[in-house]
């Protein structure tokens, strides 16, 4: 059969455009995917059909408190450890405050709570229908043997309970930003190590003081208190322990070459904390810094002269 070449490119040229149409149809009609975004075109004001708009960014934990009293907002550069000697805190007590599962895992940005939260102040009936409220060591003397607890004249008088039972009035916790209870300046700090100064403070560039002695030299603890941290997680410190000697001051011990105690173990003023070394230094020394709440502080002003 006769088919003239005419035909056969005209029935070539309709064929390809109906091709062509089927899949500019087909992808017209492509549906598009939705990832779980919490907002898309359909929602946003004058955005283009079947384009996803991203999710807002979430903000980081505790962003509410920024700048509040109390609260921190991190830093680059910064660990947990750094935030409780610079806010006179166990870095432990503010990873609980903070309900942080991984004390290593911290945003800059993020805001921690850096000051003991505040106790409810609702009296609670215990399981003996004793009512009490809370309470802090350091504000509380013990009473007298045999003698009833008396609450002082300030103290609001407690409401009626429906639990049955004795009432015990205690005296209202000091807040968290409250200034330092009349006494707390009372350590009665001692001299670490027996050698000489060889660096004294200097607020911008050495923050405490620098004390000569040989590799194993002992170093004591200056008050009484509680180690908040023993380790090496600090730069520029080497081996390292804290104590917190109240709600006030800590202290702080670097350089070491032995730790000899551990953290959450209390110590007495004079006991043998470490041994001098020169470890993240250049000689062996031992660098002792005083801070009241957080900040280094002379320790000229508290140490008895030599």
């Amino acid at each position: 059969m006769f088919v003239s070449r005419g035909l056969v490119v005209g029935f070539t040229v309709a064929l390809a455009g109906l091709v062509l149409t089927g899949c500019g149809t087909r992808l017209y009609k492509a549906p598009v995917e939705d990832r779980g975004t919490s907002s898309s075109s359909s929602s946003a004001p004058g955005a283009q059909p079947g384009v996803v708009v991203g999710t807002p960014i979430k903000p980081l934990p505790g962003a509410e408190n920024a700048g509040k009293p109390g609260y921190y907002t991190v830093k680059p550069g910064d660990t947990l450890i750094r935030i409780g000697l610079d806010s006179g805190q166990s870095w432990k007590d503010i990873a609980r405050w903070n309900n942080l599962d991984n004390a290593n895992l911290i945003e800059v940005g993020q805001v921690l709570r850096v000051a003991p939260p505040a106790p409810a102040a609702q009296a609670v009936a215990s399981d003996t229908g004793v009512v009490t409220r809370p309470v802090t060591s350091s504000t509380i003397a013990p009473a007298a043997p045999g003698s009833a607890p008396v609450a002082p004249a300030s103290a609001p008088k407690p409401a009626a309970s429906a639990a049955t039972g004795p009432v015990v009035a205690v005296a209202p916790t000091t807040p968290a930003t409250a200034p330092a209870a009349a006494g707390e300046d009372d350590v009665g700090f001692i001299w670490p190590a027996s050698g000489s100064l060889i660096a004294g403070f200097d607020e911008a560039r050495n923050k405490g003081y620098d004390i000569s002695g040989k590799a194993g030299d002992p170093v004591l603890a200056s008050a009484d208190g509680r180690v908040v941290y023993a380790g090496a997680g600090l730069r520029g410190y080497g081996n390292l322990v804290i104590l917190k000697h109240n709600n006030t001051f800590l202290t702080a011990y670097a350089h070491n070459q032995t730790l000899l105690v551990k953290e959450d173990q209390s110590v007495r003023k004079g006991q043998k904390i470490a041994e001098m070394g020169s470890t993240d230094a250049d000689r062996v020394k031992l660098h002792f810094e005083i801070r009241r709440q957080g900040k280094p502080v002379d320790p000229s002003r508290y140490l008895p002269a030599r």
